[in-house]
């Protein structure tokens, strides 16, 4: 009985001794930059190494938890972790440790962590940073030290630092640092004035986008005030108020992602605000990746291009949904406003397998406004100068600590008759929409291991076209006026729900459902087109690693239903497309490359079963070179009427040959794409440059082909018999000449040919080569941070082949090929402060204009009507003005 009673006390004894023990440890949890398992074990070592009990760091989440004693300071942990290599919450490791990580440690570096005191980087004790340029800046900053005093002083510009000797009882390292300032250095206690940066010789402006921090703020406050100093020539910044202290980091408004195996460009909503940008149909104005087609000369249409292929294949998606596909072809470019957009994500080639198996040559994301570290409401109010009026109201704003809402508006109106070729045809639709969502999001990650997204979109679009003077009221067969008149009204609701396992970061499920709801009736002149889609469209994914972060891998099913009812002159087409699959997708990071390899199977009800594999394959020659491989296939249902409405404004008659599929009597669409790019990054007049080239070429398997060739009366759609390819080529080349100043050059050659009925031709209205310049230069910004900004691009679009015309009458025939031409566009914006912008701009300043946009237009019910050639502008010089106000 007694040793039972001494084990109890005994173990009580250690139990509570334990318990105090365990008290006395405090946890901890530190952002800290990372990319990979290489990086976990070097930031828990480090960690370790200066004091942590225990350390545990999550890539996923880039979040370092550590248990300590209480003596042990939390600031000796981060400073250890940025001498290994990775930048934390506090501190910024010093590039040349950076550099020597390996390439799967490279980390993104452009939004890096804001430091709450300044970045430490492993140093001598005597060495202090100090940025330069030149040999001129070496001369200049060891002068300066010696006149504060030092006995000797070294500044090394690969280093961007200076070793000083002194006598302490006679100066100081922050008298020293204080007139190497004054003399135009910004250093890491003190920033030099604007006016002493910008008046010191052009060799000697250093860069100061990357600013390093001060080791006392207070010593800062005044200077800090100013932020001219790291305005990006795109005006694309992100500021964070630190215990009084602006800090401010620079970000590209558009870059590519030098982690993702595939060529991903993500476009910053910055880089939105470079042009007019109304719809998602003018947000690549400024971006040489993609090719917007010119509006259509009756329905006012505009359709994107990538690699040399219309867009229908091209997966174009909402918050990682499908977004405007089926009826929405034509017209669903219209439906997402400019100013509702967070950012996009472009990938060029095939894209990965889980979101679906329908992109061939690429993917388009675009991302609603969803986060904002304050709440923030927004309007915007354009006009043009030929009656086009818009304005937007977005409001982004938490609910607590956990849910945040977005209130998304948008109406505008066309209310002018503009004719600028006197061809008494409306160069663009008139007409209203009316255009609201309401985003609301559940983030509870970091605790419970959920997040919620929800969303909701209603639009009403209505336009009206034709001859000037058309009454959409009086019924076509009633008057004489040619007339066009398109109705449609779309409904979505969605949401997006995740959970990540406790304990377990790398480990996440998902569910994304979305029911879409499209109704259109239309008609062109005489004739009818209506239709309505229902699609409910589900995808579960699965993602964890096996053994370590090196292996991760994704699985999944989905479920897409289409319904489709459509009417088309006296035919009725009606169908169900039901799509279940599954799919698989493994990634593996070693030192320099990133392999991602993924497939999916999809049994669809008149398509039968599809296999659709994708690699992609990253490599990092050096740090700065990266080479990209990619292969995948992909397949799709045609949507024949609705993806060619832009040649039902003429006479021409629709004709099917049929084969015997399912779809319209048509095959399913089955390409193979592959693609192999080179990304160059280097300096060039001391500041950041890089060169992007690549290739890619699809081949079709199966394609419905739309032959506007057969006759100049007939639109034919038929199933290929024979090869269609496109290969693409283009390289670009983005630098900064001069501080605030951006150029992007980019060339575009494509080769795009399909074995009609008639033998093989070139695919018409695609241009083999194609130029492309943006110029952008923002001023420095004042006391109440404003600034001006100019953004100017340069389109030059070479010949292209034109659809057969030979048989009807001489003077309704159209060349072979059109003529080369440019077009330029241009825009002014001033920032008056953080809250008030206006802006002027002007598009297609060259004023040129296809002359022949409409074939015979002054007998628009007659055989040779057509108002679908469409190869240039149609519209001549363009101005607009607009204002943003943020409250």
């Amino acid at each position: 009985m007694k040793l039972y009673i001494s084990k109890t006390i005994l173990g009580v004894f250690l139990l509570c001794s334990s318990f105090i023990f365990a008290q006395q440890l405090s946890q901890n949890q530190f952002k800290v930059k990372g990319n990979c398992n290489l990086c976990k074990e070097r930031i828990e070592t480090a960690a370790k190494k200066a004091g942590a009990k225990t350390a545990k760091y999550s890539v996923d989440s880039q979040i370092l938890t550590v248990e300590t004693e209480p003596d042990v300071s939390a600031d000796n942990i981060l400073k250890e972790v940025a001498k290994a290599g990775h930048d934390n919450e506090k501190f910024q490791a010093d590039e040349a440790t950076y550099q020597s990580l390996p390439a799967c440690c490279h980390y993104e570096r452009d939004s890096t962590l804001t430091a709450k005191e300044h970045p430490v980087r492993s140093k001598a004790e005597n060495e202090f940073y100090v940025k330069g340029n030149c040999e001129s800046c070496k001369a200049r900053i060891e002068k300066a030290a010696k006149d504060a005093g030092a006995d000797s002083a070294e500044w090394s510009a690969e280093k961007q630092s200076v070793t000083l000797n002194f006598n302490a009882q006679k100066t100081s390292a922050d008298k020293i640092l204080r007139k190497i300032a004054e003399v135009g250095h910004d250093n890491e206690k003190y920033k030099a004035e604007d006016q002493t940066y910008k008046n010191l010789p052009s060799c000697c402006l250093y860069d100061r986008e990357t600013q390093f921090g001060e080791a006392n703020p207070k010593v800062h406050i005044e200077e800090a005030k100013e932020s001219g100093h790291d305005h990006a020539a795109s005006n694309n910044h992100q500021e964070k108020s630190i215990e009084g202290v602006t800090v401010t980091a620079s970000k590209a408004s558009t870059s590519l992602n030098k982690k993702e195996a595939g060529l991903i460009f993500n476009i910053d909503k910055k880089e939105l605000l470079k042009a007019a940008c109304c719809n998602l149909s003018e947000s690549f104005e400024t971006n040489a990746t993609v090719d917007v087609s010119f509006s259509n000369a009756v329905t006012g249409t505009k359709q994107l291009k990538m690699l040399g292929l219309d867009q229908k294949y091209t997966s174009l998606t909402k918050e990682l949904l499908p977004e405007i596909r089926g009826l929405a072809s034509a017209y669903g470019l219209n439906f997402i406003p400019g100013r509702w957009i967070e950012s996009i994500q472009l990938t060029k080639g095939g894209s990965t397998v889980t979101n679906g198996y329908e992109s061939i040559t690429g993917q388009i994301n675009t991302e609603l406004l969803k986060h904002s570290e304050k709440p923030e409401t927004s309007l915007n109010l354009f006009a043009d100068f030929n009656g086009r009026t818009e304005a937007n109201i977005t409001s982004v704003s938490n609910i607590d600590d956990k849910w945040s809402q977005t209130f998304l508006l948008h109406g505008n109106g066309t209310f002018g008759d503009t004719d600028m070729n006197d061809d008494s045809f409306l160069d663009r639709p008139k007409g209203t929409q009316l255009n609201a969502a309401y985003l609301l999001n559940y983030n509870d990650l970091e605790k419970s291991g959920f997040g919620s997204h929800f969303g909701i979109n209603f639009i009403k679009d209505e336009r009206t076209a034709g001859q000037i003077g058309f009454d959409k009221k009086i019924p076509q067969a009633l008057q004489s006026l040619y007339g066009v008149g398109i109705d449609i009204s779309r409904f979505q609701v969605w949401n997006k729900t995740g959970y990540v396992f406790k304990g377990k970061p790398y480990q996440s499920l998902g569910w994304m459902n979305q029911y879409t709801f499209h109704q259109q009736d239309s008609f062109f002149g005489l004739r009818n087109y209506s239709g309505k889609q229902h699609t409910y469209y589900s995808n579960l994914i699965f993602e964890s690693i096996l053994g370590n972060t090196n292996h991760k891998y994704k699985a999944g099913a989905s479920f897409m239903y289409d319904g489709y009812d459509e009417n088309y002159l006296a035919g009725n087409f009606k169908r169900n497309e039901i799509v279940p699959g599954a799919f698989a997708e493994y990634t593996l990071t070693g030192l320099k490359y990133t392999l991602v390899a993924g497939a999916r199977v999809d049994f669809h009800n008149l398509a039968g079963t599809q296999f659709t594999p994708r690699l992609n394959f990253k490599y990092d020659l050096t740090p700065q070179t990266i080479l990209r491989l990619s292969a995948g296939r992909g397949f799709r249902t045609a949507n024949i009427f609705a993806e060619s409405q832009q040649y039902f404004a003429s006479n021409r008659t629709a004709q099917i040959l049929e084969n015997g599929g399912n779809i319209y009597g048509l095959k399913p669409e089955i390409a193979w794409n592959y693609g192999a790019s080179l990304q160059q990054e280097f300096k060039i007049f001391g500041r950041k440059s890089s060169i992007v080239a690549d290739f890619f070429r699809t081949d079709f398997r199966d394609q419905v082909m739309v032959d506007l060739d057969r006759s100049p009366q007939l639109l034919t759609f038929y199933n290929l018999e024979g090869k269609s390819f496109a290969n693409s080529f283009q390289t670009q080349w983005d630098l900064i000449p001069f501080k605030n100043f951006e150029l992007r050059f980019a060339y575009k050659y494509y080769d795009v040919q399909a074995d009609y009925l008639s033998g093989r031709r070139a695919v018409p209205f695609m241009a083999k080569h194609r130029g492309f310049v943006n110029a952008a230069y923002s001023t420095n910004k004042n006391d109440k941070g404003g600034f001006w900004s100019f953004d100017t691009t340069l389109n030059i679009v070479g010949k292209q082949r034109l659809p057969d015309t030979s048989s009807n009458p001489l003077e309704f025939q159209l060349p072979a090929y059109s003529p080369s031409y440019a077009v330029l566009n241009a825009q002014i914006s001033r920032n008056f402060n953080q809250k008030i912008r206006a802006y002027l701009g002007g598009e297609n300043l060259t004023s040129y204009s296809q002359s022949n946009a409409i074939v015979d237009f002054k007998n628009p019910f007659g055989n040779y009507f057509d108002g679908g050639m469409v190869y240039a502008p149609i519209m001549k010089a363009n101005f607009y003005v607009g204002l943003d106000l943020t409250f």
